[in-house]
């Protein structure tokens, strides 16, 4: 229990509580990329969500133990065959996105064993980013802290190029946030946002509300 309480008394992430939001209490979740279970764990205690966290690092699998969340250790990049279709309510990649080779067919299997689909990612768009490659430096920020040399991200992405991703593949947005230091932004969000949050599924799909 002392586990689930370090859990509970961490300063609740501004991206944890909307994600929450979005799922429907009681949902069967998939979390890629889920790092130390923190997401999965958050969600469990405030929606009582039962499902599993999927991590490549040995470090990631076993602080999500720790955190008493379902881990299983595999790689994304060899997609999620060992899912059947329709197996969840929500698969989501949270802060994942940018580090994936092969994003487009991540994505469709995302749909594929899931419901809908829940995506974050920092939005290379931000106007500090704009103005370190003006000086004709790769940004570096607290969204993007690696150094060019040092970086695990692959496809550095804005809003604008997600919106367009999923418009080109028509599939259907239930809500987008982007935040910036915590709270909503609603103006200019490609320039002023850090962190933006998709919740969508295929067209035809129907949804209820979390």
């Amino acid at each position: 229990m002392n586990n689930e309480r370090n859990v509970q008394e961490k300063t609740v992430r501004s991206d944890f509580s909307l994600i929450a939001s979005w799922v429907a209490p009681g949902a069967r979740v998939l979390d890629l990329g889920c790092g130390d279970g923190s997401l999965m764990a958050y969600l469990r205690r405030t929606r009582q969500v039962s499902g599993y966290g999927v991590e490549i690092s040995i470090e990631g699998v076993k602080a999500s133990i720790v955190n008493r969340v379902n881990v299983l250790q595999r790689d994304l990049e060899s997609g999620l065959a060992d899912f059947a279709d329709g197996s969840f309510d929500c698969v989501i990649l949270s802060q994942t996105l940018q580090a994936m080779h092969r994003l487009e067919a991540l994505v469709e299997s995302m749909l594929r064993v899931g419901r809908e689909a829940i995506v974050t990612f920092p939005n290379f768009g931000h106007w500090s980013h704009r103005w370190q490659l003006l000086r004709g430096r790769m940004p570096v920020s607290e969204s993007l802290p690696y150094q060019w040399y040092d970086t695990p991200n692959i496809h550095l992405c804005t809003v604008k190029d997600f919106d367009h991703f999923l418009a080109e593949r028509h599939y259907r947005v239930l809500a987008r946030q982007v935040l910036a230091d915590d709270a909503p932004v609603t103006f200019l969000p490609n320039v002023f946002g850090q962190l933006a949050l998709y919740r969508f599924q295929r067209s035809g799909t129907s949804a209820d509300k979390a």
